[in-house]
């Protein structure tokens, strides 16, 4: 199902017009529950510190995890004390609690474990966000970045980033689930910024992110990592459950390895029964996927980390920008 409604949205596959209704009346509800927040029916709550949310139009990911965890270290240099809030997405544990290094990604979500290795910052789980944003504070952080809470709109924003995936964009236009919008394409020009990831095209006006490769590093313990050049010539099973799995293999490829390719579904559970295949030739994961296989894996397993990367000069322009809107003592307060 998840295939075909990804052939729908972003190739024009049959069978979507069976959709279009379903998709007009999501698009109605999203518009009219908006509406009721912007005259003040329905009421965002203030956390009384700046909160930042980085976000995405269309379902599934958009590289918004790469980005939160590079804007989490950016603002740690500019020395304050971030936290991270997340839903979860998956995990199996409920109300709002804190995500530790050593946890279980079936209690607190494959993202939130990642962003806590990838940052060392404060990061709190929750379907609540605003519970989750004021656990970060009681934990001692003094300002917050939100996960994927462009929709939730309980939790009041300081800044709005929206992510747009360089390649596929926003597919059909249409709402879910005759398209991938989550919510309005007039939501781009209301930003505080919009960060293409990935793409040919410069579009005036918009940041241009990539996602470049950390190196190649086995997840058993102790082992050293190398770069991906390193690589050059092998063949690789290439495992990936992300929203675009194509991306991951194509990085594969892109560096020379022969990949079969492996795609499973979303924050797919692994287990290691997953991961066996008859070559026993080297299986390459993305980090999201490496928090879940860690502790079965082998020697066979190695994860490919990525990490958000900008020109210089957008770079400084974007977090000028972010620093820009929370300046003042009357953040995250008005």
């Amino acid at each position: 199902m998840e295939a075909w409604l990804n052939r729908v949205w972003y190739e024009g596959a049959p069978g979507g017009w069976l959709l279009r209704p379903f998709g007009a009346l999501f698009g109605r509800v999203a518009r009219a529950r908006r509406a009721l927040y912007a005259a003040g029916w329905m009421r965002a709550r203030r956390i009384g510190r700046p909160v930042i949310v980085v976000g995405n139009l269309t379902a599934g990911g958009a590289g918004k995890t790469p980005l939160v965890a590079w804007l989490a270290r950016e603002l740690a240099r500019s020395g304050r004390r971030v936290g991270i809030v997340s839903r979860g997405y998956g995990r199996r544990g409920t109300g709002v609690r804190p995500v530790a290094d050593d946890d279980d990604p079936a209690l607190v979500g494959d993202e939130p474990l990642l962003l806590r290795r990838m940052t060392r910052a404060i990061v709190t789980v929750g379907a609540d966000r605003v519970a989750a944003a004021e656990h970060a504070l009681s934990l001692g952080a003094d300002i917050i970045v939100a996960d994927d809470g462009l929709q939730h709109l309980a939790l009041a924003r300081d800044v709005e980033i929206i992510m747009v995936d360089g390649v596929r964009g926003t597919g059909n236009g249409r709402f879910l689930p005759a398209g991938p919008l989550r919510d309005a394409t007039s939501r781009l020009d209301q930003a505080d910024a919009v960060v293409m990831n990935g793409g040919e095209a410069r579009v005036p006006g918009r940041f241009h992110m990539r996602l470049a490769p950390v190196g190649v590093v086995p997840l058993a313990a102790g082992a050293r990592g190398e770069p991906l050049e390193n690589w050059r010539g092998r063949s690789v099973h290439g495992v990936a459950a992300i929203a675009h799995p194509q991306r991951f293999f194509d990085l594969l490829v892109a560096h020379g390895m022969q990949v079969t390719p492996h795609a499973f579904p979303d924050h797919h559970a692994f287990s290691a029964r997953d991961l066996e295949f008859a070559d026993h030739r080297p299986v390459l994961m993305t980090a999201k996927d490496a928090v879940k296989c860690r502790a079965f894996a082998s020697a066979l397993h190695f994860e490919v980390p990525v990490e958000a990367s900008f020109a210089a000069q957008e770079a400084e322009a974007l977090v000028a920008r972010v620093l820009a809107r929370i300046a003042g003592p009357d953040a995250g307060t008005r």
